[in-house]
């Protein structure tokens, strides 16, 4: 059924026709249709949000010229045309009710008066007392009283801030925009209004939040017992609305049927009174009866059921009259049937008369609303209908409840493709909210049904109308029902679609821990499905998230969901955050955290100079640990260079004297089988400690005047030092000023490798014990000397036991000592500082 046909009221027109896109090729708004996705960009608070179907909504900082106007207020005419646009279709009835309230003066003229002086009254009442009729009755005394007006609203499932933001709506002209809290409750202060508010479904905190918003209005509340109460400091009149006299049902009920009543008539409707406490809308029912036994009513034409006409049709008992919708809906045609079972389906709701054509598929079916209506089966709810208190239940019992899954189904795919056509608006589909939830939580809540796949549709087509009509409520609700049907139906890509969606909702309301929730999921799901332009809009609502939340500097180590973790740039190197590890650890003086060494260094200066060289000692100690960390990049390089050498060194065919074991050990001060401790080198950026390959001990020289030592020297036996420009032993601290000298022993090897195996211990002990005791692991910041040279001049030369070795990176030689021994061996990296003696 196209939906221009059977339109009814001047809303269904297409109006301002709203930004497209392509319709998505998966299924959503406009692809029922053929035609494109609706996109609308509105104002939300800060933010400017751009409703996109397709991929998500996207949602960035409001720009400067963008900011919408302050809003303005509507005129009487607008206020008018806007009251009738939010009441329900009015709709012919075969016998309608009473022009005038029964019994209600009196509760009519209080309430007037109250409001007249700015006081605010909650009306309570049992379902069928008349309360509407009462409200309809006082807001039209009440007309021209407030500055804004009268201003009707419906609390059926609203919230507080539902409330508030209708409120706005109908006073202020404000389209697309929808403000923030603060702005809110500043403008909401500003408005003078009578506020009739029928159906409240809160009470307590959530009254008093209501109310303090609004202190220049005065509310006319309705509401049933069952409403949590107003806390007593909230200073509202309680007005308590009960049933009507029997005399006044008499009157009702003569009304409803169009003539005086039967003897027998009357002593049922005396019954019926006592059995009902007076109730005004179960007369209505009553009178309904009244017209089938006569044979009056006639539903399209012709009477619903074989039974007698007239005066031969029994009276319903007393038992009947207080179930009477199944008695009164085998009076209607089948189109009004059909309409209930629609509602009982959808729990309640009627949808609006124009669709009931295409869902009872009957052309007529649009006038059994009417019918409904007159018989007191339906009553109001904001702009639409819904079955009256306690029908539902008395139809599911009469069986009126069967095949409810496949008629909610029916209505899903109707409203799929409804509102996702071109020509129905936002508000419009926002009309039809109450009912359209209703479906999705059929078809989600009945996973036996199979039918999930289809409630994924109606949210996914319904939900971006809703948030472009500014209905959020339900904006959130349909997102909610189609992210538990996606999981249902294992539709990965519709899921993270939900799931951005109501990130974008809690980023706008300003929940910002939901909102990160929400779109790290959906960011995930898209990643698993490739999405890159959803996972792109995700990350920029997250970030945006993490802006607003303060907490966009992640953790070291890590980032937030969806952020590349950028490349490292330095111009140095920098030790690790949590220090050397102690299994690479060959020194404990690196660490700058020793105290022993800031314990001698600072007690060694006061007792030769006092405070002044002590203060030196301290500068000196802080130089030389930013020189070791300094060296620590490019000696971790050197360490990598020394496994590979090894491993080349490994497969050569001397035998298994010149390999090297993982089981090996070198210390400190070994004698000619083993490994001396180290020489400074020239190099006055570097030192070295002996040990085995690749560590440095960094001691603290015994001597720190001496020369030729560098800042953290360890000593060894004279002459174990090289020159690492010639080569050459250095003759203890006096490096050599020929640069041909050079060892003659042929037992040295020009290609650095080993020729024989080093033993563990040592027969030679260095001259000064060191001060620290180093460890067998090497650290990231030793540099071996054992790797092939790369500098221009292409020569290496290796040191024998007890040698230091150093390479000097700009000629690319290694150059190695010898002090007797006869087997060369790998000497360690140095590392070191400025002499500071």
């Amino acid at each position: 059924m196209d939906p221009n046909t059977n339109r009814g009221p001047e809303e269904y027109g297409e109006q301002d026709a709203p930004a497209t896109t392509p319709a998505p090729a998966h299924g959503g708004p406009g692809a029922a249709s053929g035609g494109p996705a609706r996109t609308v960009q509105l104002v939300s608070g800060p933010y400017l949000l751009t409703v996109n179907p397709v991929d998500g909504s996207e949602i960035e900082p409001c720009p400067p010229g963008e900011q919408p106007a302050v809003p303005g207020k509507h005129g009487p005419e607008e206020r008018a045309e806007l009251a009738r646009a939010a009441a329900p279709p009015a709709v012919p009835v075969a016998a309608g009710r009473p022009a005038a309230l029964l019994e209600r003066a009196g509760e009519t003229g209080r309430l007037v008066r109250l409001l007249s002086r700015g006081r605010s009254v909650r009306v309570t009442g049992p379902s069928g007392s008349g309360r509407t009729r009462l409200l309809d009755a006082v807001a039209t005394a009440c007309d021209g009283v407030a500055p804004d007006g009268v201003v009707r609203l419906s609390g059926y499932r609203r919230t507080p801030t539902d409330v508030m933001y209708e409120l706005f709506a109908a006073v202020h002209r404000a389209p697309l925009h929808r403000p923030d809290r603060g702005e809110l409750l500043r403008l909401l202060g500003e408005i003078g209004a009578i506020v009739v508010l029928d159906d409240l479904e809160f009470g307590g905190a959530a009254l008093d939040e209501l109310l303090g918003a609004t202190p220049e209005c005065a509310f006319l509340l309705a509401a049933t017992p069952d409403v949590a109460a107003p806390s007593p400091g909230s200073h509202l009149e309680e007005v308590f609305l009960g049933g009507i006299s029997r005399d006044a049902c008499r009157e009702l009920l003569e009304g409803a049927v169009g003539r005086p009543l039967t003897d027998e008539e009357a002593a049922w409707a005396a019954d019926l009174w006592f059995e009902s406490e007076g109730l005004p809308l179960r007369f209505v029912q009553a009178g309904a009866l009244l017209r089938q036994r006569a044979g009056a009513f006639e539903a399209y034409g012709e009477p619903s059921g074989d039974v007698p006409a007239g005066d031969e049709r029994p009276l319903p008992t007393v038992a009947e009259a207080a179930s009477p919708a199944p008695l009164i809906a085998a009076g209607l045609g089948e189109a009004a049937r059909e309409t209930l079972r629609f509602a009982v389906a959808l729990g309640g709701e009627l949808p609006h008369q124009a669709h009931l054509p295409a869902l009872a598929q009957d052309t007529h079916a649009d006038a059994a609303l009417g019918d409904l209506l007159g018989c007191g089966l339906i009553t109001p709810a904001g702009g639409h209908y819904r079955l009256a208190a306690t029908v539902q239940d008395q139809l599911t019992d009469a069986g009126y409840a069967d095949d409810a899954g496949e008629r909610a189904l029916t209505a899903a795919q109707h409203y799929a493709w409804w509102a996702g056509h071109p020509s129905v608006t936002p508000e419009r589909a926002a009309a039809e909210s109450d009912a359209i939830l209703a479906a999705m939580g059929v078809l989600t809540g009945s996973r036996d049904g199979g039918h999930p796949s289809a409630a994924v549709l109606l949210a996914r087509t319904a939900a971006p109308a809703f948030a472009a009509a500014l209905h959020w409520s339900a904006w959130e609700r349909s997102l909610r029902h189609g992210a538990e049907a996606a999981r249902i139906a294992g539709e990965v890509a519709e899921e993270a679609y939900f799931h951005h969606e109501l990130g974008v909702l809690a980023l706008c309301t300003g929940n910002l821990d939901r909102a990160r929730a929400e779109l790290e999921a959906s960011i995930g799901l898209r990643g698993v499905l490739s999405d890159r332009r959803g996972a792109v809009a995700g990350r920029r609502a997250l970030a945006l998230v993490a802006d607003r939340s303060g907490t966009f500097t992640p953790p070291a180590g890590t980032a937030p969901a969806g952020e590349e973790i950028p490349d490292a740039r330095t111009e140095e190197s920098a030790s690790p955050p949590g220090g050397v590890p102690a299994g690479l650890a060959a020194a404990p003086a690196v660490d700058a955290t020793a105290p022993t060494v800031v314990t001698r260094s600072v007690a060694s200066d006061k007792g030769a100079g006092g405070p002044a060289k002590g203060r030196k000692a301290a500068l000196v100690l802080g130089a030389r640990r930013n020189l070791v960390a300094a060296g620590a990049g490019a000696l971790l390089v050197a360490v990598l260079g020394t496994v590979v050498t090894l491993g080349a060194v490994s497969g050569s065919d001397d035998g298994t004297g010149n390999k090297v074991t993982t089981e090996q050990s070198a210390r400190t001060g070994q004698s000619d089988d083993g490994l001396p401790a180290d020489q400074p080198g020239t190099d006055s950026t570097r030192t070295g400690q002996g040990g085995r390959p690749g560590t440095v001990t960094g001691h603290r020289s015994a001597s720190p005047g001496t020369p030729g030592t560098s800042a953290q020297p360890s000593t060894g036996p004279t002459g174990d030092a090289t020159d690492p420009t010639t080569g050459g032993p250095t003759g203890g601290s006096t490096r050599p000023t020929d640069p041909t000298t050079r060892p003659t022993d042929g037992s040295t090897s020009p290609t650095g490798r080993p020729t024989h195996k080093p033993t563990d211990k040592p027969t030679d002990k260095p001259t000064d014990k060191p001060t620290d005791k180093p460890t067998d692991k090497p650290t990231p910041t030793d540099k071996p000397t054992s790797q092939e040279p790369t500098g221009s001049s292409g020569s290496t030369g290796s040191g024998g036991t007890g040698s230091a070795s150093a390479t000097t990176t700009g000629s690319g030689t290694t150059g190695g000592g010898t002090t007797g021994g006869d087997a060369p061996t790998t000497g360690g990296g140095l590392t070191g500082g400025t002499n500071e003696g």
